[in-house]
C-alpha cells in the first residue's frame, strides 16, 4: 500500500453501531474480561471481530503513543492505528506466543510500520528535519531484533553484543521497556520504583551509547 499525506486509511469495522448506552461494547468487554492478551490476539487473527474490538480498546492508546513518538504527526498516527489493527486482523504476520508477549509483539509491529511510513513521508519532503529527537528510525531496531535485524546488520553480531554489554543493567532495562514494551519514561519509573529523573538519566545515557556505536560503525564502513 502506498501512502500520501492527504490519503487517510479507512476506519476499521472494529466497533459495531451500539445503542446509546453502549451495551454492546460492555458485553464484549465482559465476555473477554478474563481473556489474556495473547489469547485475545490469537482470536483476532482467527477472524473474531468482537475480540478485535476488545484488543483495540486495550492497545489503541499504546499504538498511537508509539506512532506519535516516531511520526510526530497526529493525523498520520491516527491512520497508522487503524492500519495496524487491520494488519493484525488479517493475520499478515502471524503472532507466535513462544517468542514474545502480545504487548511486546504489538509494539514491534507498530515500530516496523511507523518507521516504514516515516521513511515514505520523509522521502517526499513531509519533514523539514530528517532526524527525529528521541526515537530516530534505526535505533528502534536495536530492540526489535526478533523481527528486524537492521541494527545487527549494521553493527554485526559482535558489534551488537559489544554495545549491549556496554549498557548498564538499568540502561538496558529502561530501553527495553521503552522500545519493546512501549512504556513512557514516567510509567517506567513507577514500574521500577525509580524517580523520573533517574529513568531519564538511564534512558539518555543508554541511547547515547547506542548512537556512538552506530556512528563508529558508519565511520569504519566509509
Amino acid at each position: 500500500m502506498s501512502w500520501t499525506t492527504t490519503t487517510r486509511f479507512p476506519v476499521l469495522p472494529i466497533t459495531r453501531r451500539q445503542p446509546s448506552g453502549g451495551e454492546g461494547a460492555s458485553a464484549d468487554a465482559e465476555e473477554f474480561a478474563d481473556t489474556s492478551d495473547e489469547a485475545l490476539l490469537a482470536l483476532v487473527q482467527a477472524g473474531n471481530r468482537d475480540a478485535l474490538g476488545v484488543l483495540f480498546r486495550r492497545f489503541a492508546r499504546l499504538v498511537r503513543s508509539v506512532s506519535v513518538r516516531i511520526l510526530r504527526d497526529e493525523g498520520e498516527s491516527e491512520d497508522l492505528v487503524q492500519e495496524l489493527f487491520l494488519f493484525i486482523y488479517r493475520g499478515a504476520t502471524p503472532y507466535d506466543s513462544a517468542k514474545s508477549s502480545a504487548r511486546s509483539w504489538i509494539v514491534q509491529m507498530t515500530y516496523r510500520r511507523a518507521i516504514s511510513r516515516w521513511r515514505h513521508l520523509n522521502a517526499r519532503g513531509h519533514y523539514k528535519n530528517s532526524e527525529l529527537d528521541g526515537c530516530v528510525p534505526g535505533f528502534a531496531g536495536s530492540w526489535t531484533l526478533a523481527y528486524d535485524s537492521s541494527v545487527e546488520a549494521l553493527l554485526g553480531r559482535e558489534g551488537l553484543k559489544k554495545v549491549m554489554a556496554d549498557l548498564t543493567a538499568e540502561q538496558l532495562q529502561t530501553l527495553r521497556l521503552h522500545f519493546c514494551e512501549g512504556y513512557t519514561l514516567a510509567e517506567i519509573g513507577k514500574r521500577l520504583g525509580q524517580s523520573l529523573g533517574n529513568v531519564r538519566h538511564h534512558y539518555y545515557r543508554g541511547l547515547e551509547k547506542l548512537r556512538k556505536q552506530v556512528r563508529e560503525s558508519k565511520l569504519q564502513n566509509c
